[in-house]
């Protein structure tokens, strides 16, 4: 397993299934200029997977505010991608969301970022990746473990706020907070005014 932060994120192109529930390449690359959150998951039709695809379909507008576009990665295949969002919510399926599912039936994917599990399944992961296509954020959970996505789009926040201010996000920072001047006289300031409250 490797770190990608500070890289490249690593190319691809794959089909997906699209809102509409059609079938199109998607290639990494084409959005370059945008931020992307690669959201891998283990299997459609799966137990905490469903629940994590409903909650980013939930926020997927505060994605698209914030200049974000969200694809989800697991190695089925685009035709299962399919049976799943057309499976009703309360049978264990997805319904119509709003953002594409990527096909890695090879698994090519799931090994370029680190997360191919035994051969058999992607880890549950998540990469912020900023507008140059450099990866800003990963975390990888344990397959039982699923994500906060609020706290992805918190984390896409304080990666605008520092791209657009040159200022450093502190612990627990949210959008409107104080950050932090990067540099000794920076820090001190802040933790005399906030270092009890964090």
């Amino acid at each position: 397993m490797s770190v990608l932060v500070g890289r490249e994120a690593p190319a691809f192109t794959a089909m997906a299934v699209m809102p509409g529930d059609t079938f199109e390449e998607i290639a990494l690359d084409e959005f370059r200029g945008r931020y992307v959150a690669l959201v891998f998951y283990p299997l459609d039709f799966s137990i905490v997977c469903p629940t994590e695809i409903l909650a980013i379909d939930h926020r997927v507008e505060q994605f698209r505010e914030r200049d974000c576009e969200v694809m989800g990665i697991s190695i089925d295949s685009h035709y299962v991608h399919r049976a799943w969002r057309e499976t009703p919510v309360d049978e264990g399926g997805i319904g119509p969301i709003r953002f594409p599912l990527i096909s890695d039936l090879s698994k090519q994917i799931a090994r370029d970022y680190g997360v191919l599990a035994g051969e058999t399944e992607a880890l549950r992961a998540t990469f912020l990746v900023d507008r140059a296509g450099i990866v800003r954020h990963q975390v990888i959970n344990d397959p039982d473990i699923g994500r906060n996505i609020e706290d992805t789009l918190r984390t896409l926040d304080a990666l605008r706020h520092i791209e657009s201010h040159g200022r450093m996000c502190p612990a627990n920072w949210e959008e409107g907070r104080d950050t932090i001047e990067a540099t000794p006289a920076g820090v001190a300031r802040y933790l005399k005014d906030f270092g009890l409250k964090l």
